[in-house]
């Protein structure tokens, strides 16, 4: 009895204010078709429908209420009549000001008015007056009944440091705005929180919605490192978080860490949260093509009587890693029930954006790199480490802007190297709040245990090519294996593998650190070699291909199952007893790397090399790279410009595939998106295919080309039973394509096919890198055909569009006009 008259009390108080509608998960009908309970307590209104439940035994009690309620409501509505006006003293109530607001919002409401629930029966639905566009938490009202007044403002100064339906009351009619896109943005004034207060997811979805309308890559960059500024100057120990959740991430790559939540499941906790069903959110999905739009949206129709905690940034990320790593048969479970506790506690656009994390991608355009500069811009602006207040809170203040971006793409450069070389933002961010980005060369280098992106190579189209570029320098050529990079980490009797994109293939491999002794000399403490991991033939003593080497066990494998043999091919050492040797020649690389290993046959051998300038013997080398299952040549400058360029493709290496006489002196990897079902001999099986390059500036893929050649039967009835598991019905909102291409059957975006080409041209309805070659058309490919699956590459690791660019501009025909027109690409950048 004691918590039902507390809880009438609150009802009585709030019914002097008005109804407040709420829409929560029940079983229990309301007005608005979705439900509505109290704790344990049922609430009627006066219109609402009988209930098949039983009410509690409070019936009696809470129907007096509810009579007790309509006539309060009643009053309220007459004392806010624009008739009653200047007739009365005013009141300094807040809870008018909440009245009225939730008035005109159900007023300016897009439904139909006879469906919006009202406590006065054949009440005239009047528009509000417009005395004050930003009422104030204290609105000043007037009333006609003096006493009346004195009551209500007698209660309200008991209450107004109260905690009403879960906020407080000092809160209500305020609606705080956060702008990181201010041209004239300060940290501290600008910020929505003050000094050691927790940053509020609001603030980060704020930005990331704004960042989401923007277009221009440097805009989208001051957003942020705006957004950035407050959290260094407020709330530095958020900063961390802060870059995770701007990137998706919840731990360094290396750490296979993932969220792994299903569609179904956010769905089911959508639907849970809000009232309506799994359907409903999954057509509407369809329709939209965006799940973090739905949940937006269906959670902006609910209203609730006890709102919990506001999200924050570190909260949401601690939540979010707890999810990761649940694991067991009851973990899909936990799981929803973990969402629903942040979705609920959702308001506006935080809604979207977590499901968008949740999902595995936020979709705003914004690349790593495009972060990294923020954060190096932030950092200039305001540089951390400072005492509160910071003195410096604009460092360009009184700088020439051409000095002043001097200083940042210094400082860009030095926290993108850093980060290259150690990719781990929980080693580089305190110290970059510590001690400043100068300090990272010193404290955040290439360490044992931590894989590096690695370098890459340009394509070339010939012999000729390769000599003019490295005209009057020494260079060396070496086999290209058809394998899977591999990156061995030792550290005393620690030993990891790493792929390319940075993955733990250590389990994969047990077979190669069990051999690992037999190649290492014992004066090796800790190192880093860079090596190609190829399928071998032991009886005959060659190498087999790669689609072999593909069929291994991808992870736990057990080395006496293993029937699938592998010869490490070494070809560099990054690291060596504690000392970086990435700065240093290729030649004394290479010579470093052949005193401290030795060849074992059919185990561990080095790369197959040869140092010469002459094009013939370039030519016999090739041939002879050919003869011996590889894909072409590897050409490495020795001495001059010959350092190791992390996470770049770098003209210092170039690559000379056999099929670069045939046009198009590269294939490329491509995503494919589509299907069309097949007819003819193909009836049963889709016939052809959609594929698109990724673009990471703008975090999309853009079609590129249809595809139907170059595939065996067997190879369209795999294709056929794999991608039936992946069709969605429409496409995805980051697809880019015209609606002439449109498939059957749209994919999710989950493989990468190797084609080759004749040639790329340029095409007004493709839509690969679109404004970068040219305004109004992209680039597609001619006369292309199947090669094979890259299993050994995810989604963003395709041909991207910039690469595209720049192979349709390395071709001959146009590149008179490339250089007329002044068109340039990059040629070293960070991939």
């Amino acid at each position: 009895m004691q918590n039902i008259r507390r809880f009438v009390s609150i009802v009585r108080f709030s019914s002097e204010i008005n109804f407040l509608w709420v829409n929560i998960s029940s079983n229990i009908p309301c007005h608005s078709g979705s439900n509505i309970v109290f704790k344990k307590y049922l609430y009627s209104s006066p219109k609402q429908p009988k209930r098949s439940r039983q009410l509690s035994s409070s019936e009696d009690e809470v129907a007096e209420v509810t009579k007790k309620s309509r006539k309060s409501a009643e009053k309220v509505a007459q004392l806010k009549s624009p008739k009653n006006e200047g007739k009365s003293p005013i009141i300094k109530t807040e809870n008018g000001d909440v009245c009225k607001k939730r008035r005109s919002r159900r007023i300016s409401s897009s439904e139909d008015e006879s469906k919006i629930p009202s406590p006065v029966k054949n009440k005239k639905k009047e528009k509000p007056t417009k005395t004050d566009e930003n009422p104030s938490p204290n609105k000043l009202l007037k009333s006609e009944n003096n006493e009346n007044d004195t009551v209500l403002e007698e209660r309200h100064n008991r209450t107004e440091k109260k905690v009403i339906f879960g906020k407080s009351s000092e809160g209500i009619g305020q609606k705080q705005s956060y702008n990181p896109k201010s041209s004239k943005y300060d940290p501290i004034k600008d910020a929505t929180w003050k000094k050691s207060e927790n940053v509020p997811y609001s603030a980060l979805a704020r930005t990331l919605e704004i960042i989401e309308e923007v277009s221009a890559r440097l805009k989208m960059i001051e957003i942020l490192s705006n957004f950035f500024r407050s959290v260094i100057v407020l709330t530095p120990e958020d900063l961390l978080p802060s870059i995770y959740l701007c990137l998706n991430k919840i731990a360094p790559a290396y750490k296979g860490i993932e969220l792994g939540v299903a569609e179904t499941s956010l769905m089911k906790a959508i639907a849970q949260s809000t009232g309506r069903t799994v359907n409903q959110i999954k057509s509407d999905a369809q329709q939209s093509g965006d799940l973090g739009i739905v949940a937006e949206q269906s959670k902006s129709n609910q209203r609730m009587i006890f709102k919990p905690a506001r999200l924050t940034v570190k909260g949401v990320f601690n939540k979010l890693k707890e999810i990761a790593q649940m694991t067991g048969h009851a973990s899909q479970t936990k799981k929803v029930e973990k969402i629903q506790s942040m979705f609920v506690a959702c308001q506006g656009s935080e809604a979207r954006f977590l499901i968008r994390s949740l999902h595995g991608k936020l979709r705003i355009g914004l690349a790593e790199q495009s972060a990294l500069q923020a954060l190096a811009l932030a950092c200039a602006m305001t540089p951390p480490n400072q005492d509160y207040p910071p003195k410096e809170l604009d460092a360009s203040k009184g700088r020439s802007a051409e000095g002043f971006k001097a200083d940042v793409d210094r400082m860009a450069l030095i926290l993108k190297t850093a980060y290259c070389e150690c990719p781990n933002y929980e080693m580089i961010i305190p110290v970059l709040l510590q001690e400043g980005i100068d300090m990272l060369p010193e404290k955040c280098k290439l360490t044992p245990g931590i894989p590096l992106k690695p370098m890459l190579a340009h394509p070339t189209k010939g012999v000729q090519e390769v000599l003019q570029r490295f005209e009057g320098m020494t260079f060396t050529c070496e086999w290209k294996y058809d394998g899977e990079r591999a990156q061995i980490h030792i550290h005393k009797k620690d030993i990891s593998i790493f792929s390319r994109n940075q993955e733990n293939n250590t389990s994969k491999y047990p077979d190669i650190i069990s051999r690992l002794d037999k190649c290492m000399s014992e004066s090796v403490d800790s190192c880093i070699l860079d090596c190609e991991a190829v399928a071998w033939d032991r009886e005959k003593r060659q190498i087999l291909p790669f689609q072999i080497l593909s069929t291994r066990k991808r992870k736990d494998a057990n080395e006496s199952d293993i029937k699938v043999q592998v010869c490490v091919f070494m070809f560099d050492l990054l690291y060596l007893n504690g000392e970086p040797l990435i700065k240093r020649p290729f030649k004394e690389r290479r010579e470093l790397l052949k005193e401290h290993f030795k060849e074992q046959e059919g185990e561990w051998l080095f790369a197959k090399c040869l140092d010469t300038t002459k094009m013939e013997e370039v030519q016999e080398f090739l041939e002879e790279s050919v003869k011996g299952n590889c894909e072409g040549l590897m050409v490495k400058t020795l001495e001059q410009d010959s350092s190791y360029e992390i996470a770049k493709r770098s003209r210092k290496w170039l690559k000379l595939k056999k099929d670069y006489l045939e046009g198009v002196g590269d294939t490329l990897d491509v995503v494919v998106i589509g299907g069309y079902l097949g007819k003819g001999k193909r009836t049963g099986t889709y016939g052809g295919f959609l594929l698109a390059c990724y673009d990471k500036e703008c975090d999309e893929y853009q079609s590129i080309c249809k595809i139907g050649t170059g595939f065996s039967d067997e190879d369209l009835q795999t294709h056929t039973e794999f991608f039936k598991n992946q069709v969605i019905s429409t496409a995805k909102v980051y697809y880019r394509y015209d609606s002439s291409l449109e498939p059957d059957h749209w994919f999710e975006p989950v493989q990468v096919w190797e084609i080759k080409c004749a040639d790329l041209s340029l095409s007004p309805v493709h839509r690969a890198a679109l404004g970068i070659v040219d305004p109004e058309k992209g680039i597609s490919l001619r006369f292309p055909r199947f090669i094979r699956i890259r299993e050994d590459k995810g989604v963003e690791n395709a041909t991207s569009a910039q690469q595209v660019a720049s192979m349709y501009s390395n071709q001959d025909q146009v590149k008179n006009q490339q250089s007329e027109s002044g068109g340039k690409f990059a040629d070293e950048d960070f991939y």
